[in-house]
């Protein structure tokens, strides 16, 4: 896998924006050179703008940074581009499994879907999913390929997201119509199964946007992404650069992840050289292919360059009854069971297909159509095209798969080359932070209490938070904060958390939640924090049960780049001194917004300890 990477260390300047300095980044001349291309493709038609959201390279790029920065879900976990990677053709390669209707795992109504988050409450603490516990969920759907999005005019499988943009705030229309891209981003965004705790608005999106670090999560920042985080931009800065001020709206992120959208055409297939005249670009066994395609049912509903008529079908795939698709967004009894017609391009870097990822690869898929091997096709409402199997023989069904596979595939997705180059997320890296280091001390009925350390620990996370699982329920519990890694299984404590009553009833039923917020204190970066959860449990040796042990990591990002000034420097004069104290516990005791050092609106010994904390460090 191909990606950019980029070294050095950004000044302090805060106003890098001059006019002559706006577009001086790598990347920029090449996507203005990629819509050139998109603009000539032979093979597919030009990408349509919305008039109410034309394109900017500026508005792009923030867009490529939001469907890419894991910050813009609750916990910090997931991104859009989490879903949707684009060596996958735009679809999800993680396998994740949600019960189905029947609420039971291994059962023929199981769906492979999308990773999501745990569930939470409105409050943002842990609530015991009854399929998942308090780890991640998994959706109802697997993950349509993003790619090719930007030429229907309904999106998701059952369509719900329309051309028609309606700002999710204000109930405005921004787009009368093609604003179908804009209408899909931000939903996930809300969603308590995707990105969300329940209960989530808008406002508190907004809010954390606001004084996030960009991509702080991600490390192998593409060069256009560089161009702006190395220069310290804020994301209201790159709202100005975009829209024209830094005003943060629900309606804006989604029109800049949809612009970013816009830009991955996959015109560069073997394909699209044919069309475009060169006849050695698809072998003489895929041209056999295309034309055993042409000459199918196969191409009725994937029609044309675009390799489906973006429309609705039920394949017969499984009873209605598990899920209706189509028809819960239009109550039209005739579309019962109807879902999506995905876009055959880059097909063959998918290893799932269908609205439930009921299949495994195209040989499956063939075998579906045609009823053999054990595939059924449910009869209720089905497509009248499919009454009668679709059986190719083997050696067009060979020559068609090469040319799904190979024919098809734009080298620029499979590669991850520019436009579809990405960042590495933080789900991707190979140390685990936060990481268990120790075993934990059983309790009641030898249950072991289960620490739950989901949330990347970044300078400014107000969100990261503990979870504890399998101990003792309705007992009390505590978090316990050390400096220092634990000594012969012992871990002394700096801090000591709580208590909290843990819900549940039962020995292994309780469950708890403990925030933790981590200031936005740079001295803090590449500080280790080592906790453990302990359980007043009579069933316990010497009355407490105890998790694992994790050490979380602090950082400030990923790319190694945090240009904040020393936080304890209130004079702004670049000394620590008896003034800056000074000034702490004055603005300390007004409760100034400065001595609120853990950003959490409560000022208290956690601010003092912070505050001292980037004092001693001289914030280096």
């Amino acid at each position: 896998m191909h990606r950019n990477t980029g070294t050095g260390r950004p000044g302090r300047d805060r106003c890098p924006w001059a006019p002559s300095n706006r577009l001086i980044y790598a990347g920029a001349l090449a996507l203005l050179g990629s819509l050139g291309s998109i603009a000539n493709a032979q093979a597919l038609p030009p990408v349509q703008f919305p008039p109410e959201n034309p394109f900017s390279v500026e508005k792009s790029t923030l867009g490529k940074m939001l469907f890419w920065d894991e910050q813009l879900s609750s916990d910090n976990t997931m991104s859009c581009g989490t879903c949707h990677i684009h060596s996958s053709g735009g679809g999800d390669p993680q396998a994740g499994h949600n019960p189905g209707l029947d609420g039971l795992f291994g059962n023929a109504d199981d769906v492979i879907g999308s990773f999501g988050v745990s569930l939470f409450d409105g409050d943002d603490r842990f609530v015991k999913s009854p399929a998942y516990g308090l780890m991640p969920q998994t959706t109802g759907r697997l993950a349509q390929p993003s790619i090719m999005a930007m030429y229907a005019p309904d999106l998701f499988w059952d369509g719900r997201a329309t051309d028609q943009f309606v700002d999710p705030q204000t109930g405005q229309i921004v787009i009368q119509s093609g604003g179908a891209l804009e209408s899909q981003a931000v939903e996930p965004i809300l969603s308590s199964v995707e990105m969300a705790h329940s209960d989530r608005s808008w406002e508190q999106v907004i809010e954390k946007l606001t004084h996030a670090r960009p991509m702080a999560l991600a490390t192998d920042l593409t060069p256009d992404m560089q161009g702006f985080v190395l220069t310290g931009a804020s994301y209201p800065e790159l709202f100005e650069l975009a829209f024209g001020d830094e005003q943060i709206t629900a309606a804006r992120i989604g029109m800049a992840i949809a612009t970013y959208e816009r830009t991955l055409v996959p015109d560069q297939t073997p394909f699209d050289a044919f069309v475009a005249g060169d006849q050695q670009a698809l072998t003489n066994r895929q041209q056999n292919g295309l034309n055993a395609f042409n000459g199918s049912r196969c191409s009725a509903c994937h029609i044309g360059a675009q390799f489906t008529g973006n429309g609705f079908r039920n394949i017969g795939l499984r009873p209605i009854a598990e899920d209706s698709g189509r028809f819960e967004v239009t109550n039209n009894p005739p579309d019962r069971g109807r879902f999506k017609v995905p876009s055959l391009r880059n097909v063959g870097l998918r290893d799932r297909f269908m609205h439930n990822g009921q299949l495994a690869d195209l040989d499956e898929v063939f075998d579906f159509y045609a009823r053999r091997n054990g595939q059924v096709s449910f009869a209720q409402n089905r497509d009248g095209l499919l009454n009668v199997p679709i059986v190719l023989g083997n050696n067009a069904q060979a020559n068609l798969t090469d040319f799904l596979i190979n024919g098809l595939t734009d080298p620029r997705v499979a590669n991850e080359e520019f436009p579809f180059d990405r960042p590495m997320l933080h789900s991707e890296q190979p140390a685990q932070n936060p990481q268990t280091i120790s075993d934990g001390v059983a309790g009641s009925g030898g249950a072991m209490p289960t620490m739950v350390a989901l949330s990347p620990p970044n300078l400014g996370n107000r969100d990261f938070k503990l979870g504890i699982d399998s101990a003792l329920g309705g007992a009390q519990a505590w978090v316990v904060v050390s400096n220092d890694p634990p000594s012969d299984g012992v871990l002394a404590h700096d801090e000591l958390l709580g208590p909290i009553t843990l819900e549940g009833i039962g020995t292994g039923e309780g469950y708890g939640t403990m925030a933790y917020p981590i200031p936005n204190i740079v001295g803090l970066d590449g500080q280790s924090r080592y906790m453990q959860w302990r359980v007043s449990d009579p069933g316990a040796p010497d009355g407490f049960a105890a998790s694992p042990i994790v050490e979380v990591r602090l950082f400030c990002t990923m790319h190694g780049t945090c240009t904040d000034h020393c936080p304890a420097d209130l004079t702004s004069d670049g000394i620590l001194d008896f003034f800056d104290v000074s000034a702490f516990l004055d603005g300390f005791g007004s409760q100034a917004e400065a001595s609120d050092f853990t950003d959490d609106g409560v000022f208290d010994f956690f601010d003092v300890s912070a505050f001292l904390d980037a004092f001693g460090s001289g914030c280096s």
